[in-house]
């Protein structure tokens, strides 16, 4: 463990560009589902399309993801996780910009959870234009322990509510292979458990092929944008539990008595996979 706290501080750089096709094949990956933008705005949580790492494929682990050790710490877990993070919109991406990310290792750290070891990694980004800084972000990453045989991740599933959970605007998104086909393309992310079902349910244990948890970050940023007409968005959130492919999902709002946002993704049984608040 001290080896790896030495990974703090770390920092990174990439930039990228966004082209018209990349708004194009973003818009008709998410659309309907996407918050009101200026003509020549990109939509919303596309930052996460941009400067994505890429590594040759010797260079890759047994998941699909770029083998650890480089940027990110050699965690000595085998699974991984988008876990959340908290999230700052200050100007809107356009079409045509050079983004520049500006990456730092803020934080890492182990607990023991239910179902074993769990070691949470923070990455602090900073997305840039030449008009200043467009987006301030913390991505929560969690590492697990192998999956056990017989062992899935059921128990980890909060309980199936009694009634639904009152909103002010629903979104009903069909979860299929393609929708997660789709975005693992755009994100250039070969985790197999996104595409490859004879992994995902043989080796990491889910019931199915997940879907991604960007996909249910950019649907809840773009879902509070959308309720409070585009407002600056300060969002802090989190994943419940996975989110499987095969069966719609809906995309929740609700403005709180504060004047805050809370947002969260349900699966088709009524379970809350995650949520978030925007303040």
């Amino acid at each position: 463990m001290d080896q790896l706290k030495s990974w703090i501080g770390r920092t990174e750089e990439a930039s990228d560009l966004v082209t018209p096709r990349l708004v194009t094949s973003y818009e008709a990956t998410f659309s309907p589902h996407l918050a009101p933008y200026e003509e020549d705005e990109a939509p919303l949580a596309l930052h996460w399309c941009l400067a994505p790492p890429i590594a040759p494929m010797a260079a890759l682990g047994e998941d699909g993801h770029p083998a650890k050790g480089g940027f990110l710490p050699p965690i000595p877990l085998p699974r991984r996780m988008w876990a959340g993070g908290t999230i700052e919109t200050i100007a809107p991406l356009r079409t045509g910009d050079e983004v520049t990310r500006r990456s730092r290792i803020a934080d890492i750290a182990y607990k023991e959870g239910r179902s074993g070891p769990l070691c949470f990694v923070a990455v602090d980004h900073e997305i840039v234009t030449a008009r200043g800084l467009a987006l301030r972000e913390r991505h929560n990453i969690v590492y697990r322990e192998a999956a056990q045989p017989g062992a899935g991740p059921a128990a980890s599933m909060p309980p199936v509510p009694t009634e639904p959970r009152a909103a002010d605007l629903a979104w009903t998104v069909e979860a299929s292979p393609v929708l997660l086909f789709r975005y693992s393309a755009l994100t250039f992310n070969g985790h197999r458990i996104h595409y490859d079902e004879p992994y995902v349910t043989g080796v990491e244990g889910y019931a199915g092929l997940v879907v991604h948890g960007p996909i249910q970050a950019t649907l809840i940023m773009n879902i509070i944008a959308t309720l409070s007409g585009g407002e600056p968005i300060r969002l802090d959130y989190r994943g419940l539990a996975p989110l499987i492919a095969g069966e719609p999902f809906q995309v929740k709002a609700k403005r709180l008595a504060d004047g805050a946002i809370a947002a969260w993704t349900e699966g088709a049984d009524g379970r809350v996979r995650m949520e978030g608040v925007s303040r």
